[in-house]
């Protein structure tokens, strides 16, 4: 069989594909990635002889290895006795605790601040430009210490400030009014209400898309889901009582209780990233065009349903980008919760670091779980924006 040349230039050889990857300097490139290699690998060394020297033993079996420390406040159940692993899910879960609910707070109050900037009364707009400016001129920190000295500056329990009944605010925290649930143990309910909830979210997706007042709908059905879900569970021996707090003895006893320190560490993030998140709406709403506005007064709306149904949802495309990167620095702003003695999840690791004397292991604890939470933070936004996008255009 006879082979036929096509005309035209030779496409490129294994050699010229493999220097085209490379780039320009491939001999210069090759020396320095290994003089990179050889200093990590010189300075593993030292620490690894080092830790020998000690006595330490390099690697992560010490998580299993009991902790012999207290920890002040967690959401999971937690003893001196336990593993390393078990504090450090302990510190963990506040960590996902602070930054799930700062996050949640922060939207709130910043896009209150943020349609506030707008109006056109001008004692409200210089008020909220003062509250971003103070708050953006001030280091974080900071504001930490002013909310944690303000917490344990309120009065005793038996003198608590109650601004509404059934709120109190004592210096061993705020106490609000709560739920309690009896009969059913929480793993036996709670994935049974995720499971419906996301079931009711995934079939009403299509048929409330596009219909007028989608949002209003929208939670009118999952408060009717949750509702139903909580009358079977009641048919199944789960109770559920509103409980109020009440002063009794030295202490308030009854609903629900946050700490100081967790009160001063939640209130410090919200405040801090609700001044960026104001300005991210304020700046998404100035992005919509005024013949917007103009359209929608001469339809006959009002102010309100022109912000709620026109402005806000076109706003959304510029605003949510801008907030992925403001939930990032408050979930890693948590950190500094270590300054006000709440125990979040690197505080927790200081200790089993300073405990055992494996720094680079929990350093490198550290590194992989905040990575892993501004990951799924991002995952999650982007998939958001990709709702909320302009279809056919350019994606941001």
């Amino acid at each position: 069989m006879k082979t036929i040349t096509l005309p035209g230039p030779m496409g490129p050889g294994f050699f010229s594909g493999l220097r085209s990857w490379i780039g320009p300097l491939p001999l210069q490139q090759t020396l320095l990635l290994a003089g990179v290699l050889s200093l990590f690998f010189f300075f593993g060394s030292n620490m690894v002889g080092s830790m020998e020297r000690l006595g330490i033993t390099p690697g992560f079996s010490f998580l299993s290895q009991q902790a012999n420390f207290e920890i002040g406040e967690s959401d999971i159940a937690y003893a001196s006795g336990d593993t390393y692993a078990r504090a450090l899910a302990a510190g963990l879960a506040n960590t996902i605790k602070v930054a799930f609910f700062g996050c949640c707070l922060a939207t709130m109050l910043g896009v209150l601040l943020g349609i506030a900037r707008m109006s056109g009364n001008l004692l409200i707009s210089s008020f909220v430009y003062a509250y971003v400016e103070i708050l953006r001129s001030t280091p974080l920190l900071l504001q930490l210490f002013l909310w944690s000295a303000i917490a344990h500056s309120l009065p005793s329990p038996r003198n608590a400030f109650s601004p509404f009944d059934g709120f109190f605010l004592t210096n061993r925290g705020v106490f609000i009014p709560g739920l309690r649930f009896e009969g059913l143990h929480l793993a036996q309910w709670l994935p049974g209400l995720v499971i419906a909830v996301a079931i009711v979210i995934l079939a009403l997706r299509r048929y409330l898309r596009g219909r007028a007042y989608y949002l209003l709908k929208f939670i009118a059905f999952l408060l009717f889901t949750v509702l139903l879900y909580f009358a079977c569970m009641w048919s199944l021996g789960l109770s559920v009582t509103a409980e109020f707090p009440a002063k009794g003895g030295f202490n308030i006893r009854g609903g629900l209780s946050m700490t100081p320190e967790f009160s001063a560490l939640l209130i410090g993030l919200v405040v801090n990233a609700s001044a960026s998140i104001s300005e991210i709406v304020r700046s998404g709403i100035q992005s919509v065009k005024s013949g917007q506005w103009e359209a929608a007064r001469a339809l006959g709306l009002k102010s309100g349903h022109i912000m709620r149904l026109i402005v806000l949802p076109q706003a959304l495309r510029v605003i949510t980008p801008l907030m992925t990167s403001s939930y990032l620095d408050l979930t890693k702003n948590s950190s500094l919760a270590v300054a006000i003695g709440f125990p979040d999840f690197v505080s927790v690791a200081n200790t089993t670091a300073n405990t055992t004397g494996q720094v680079f292991e929990a350093i490198t604890i550290i590194v992989a779980v905040y990575l892993t939470l501004n990951i799924g933070v991002s995952i999650l936004m982007n998939l958001y924006n990709r709702r909320v996008a302009l279809k056919g255009g350019q994606r941001r």
